[in-house]
């Protein structure tokens, strides 16, 4: 037999593929609140806690939307029809908030977003905070957070370069642990024209701190 077709023969089955669980029911949500406020110490019978179920899940429908939105839909359009304008394009202070995915507490600011278009158009500017937005209301970490919003203008746009800036203050570190109030955590990531040339680095850097 050939050596080839034997070692193919003889590789072991890949695993089968884990069914993704399905999505717990609004009642069932509603009970895990019911047991985390029990747990807490609380009694989520009592008159100020009946309710709070039923809102918290409410809350997290809002929260954490991002999981039912993607990139694709919010960068679909663009505009070609640009007179000929090639040269930066900045949105800065995007305000979001998110949560942190190691202890679902939140963690706020500012995202700043810039792209170099090329022929492939711009998108809306009131798009670039939705995409924010989409990537935001998940749970996140502030490192990912920022790649994966850099990584769709990358992809949908295609620009020549994109730089983003994100500027948070996380309450998992604020208000347990060291309980630093005011900590900044600052995250970037560049691409294109962005990561080749330190001098656009500059150049970004310098329009976001311009006027402030």
């Amino acid at each position: 037999m050939d050596a080839v077709v034997k070692s193919l023969l003889e590789r072991p089955e890949p695993p089968l593929a884990v069914p993704t669980p399905p999505r717990p029911s609004r009642e069932e949500a509603e009970a895990a609140v019911r047991v985390l406020l029990r747990w807490a110490g609380d009694d989520p019978s009592r008159e100020g806690l009946v309710d709070t179920p039923a809102r918290v899940v409410k809350a997290y429908g809002e929260l954490f939307s991002g999981y039912r939105e993607d990139a694709t839909s919010v960068l679909s359009r663009v505009f070609e029809e640009v007179q000929g304008y090639d040269d930066i394009i900045l949105v800065r202070d995007i305000a979001f908030s998110s949560h942190c995915e190691h202890h679902m507490v939140p963690f706020v600011g500012v995202a700043h977003i810039a792209y170099y278009p090329s022929e492939h158009g711009v998108v809306g500017l009131s798009k670039l905070a939705r995409l924010v937005d989409v990537f935001a209301r998940r749970l996140q970490t502030q490192e990912a957070l920022t790649a994966q919003i850099v990584g769709a203008i990358d992809q949908h746009l295609r620009p020549r370069g994109c730089a983003v800036m994100i500027e948070a203050e996380h309450m998992c570190m604020s208000m347990r642990g060291v309980r630093k109030q005011g900590s900044q955590t600052i995250t970037t990531q560049f691409t294109g024209v962005f990561r080749d040339d330190p001098a656009e680095q500059v150049r970004f850097l310098t329009m976001l701190r311009s006027n402030k």
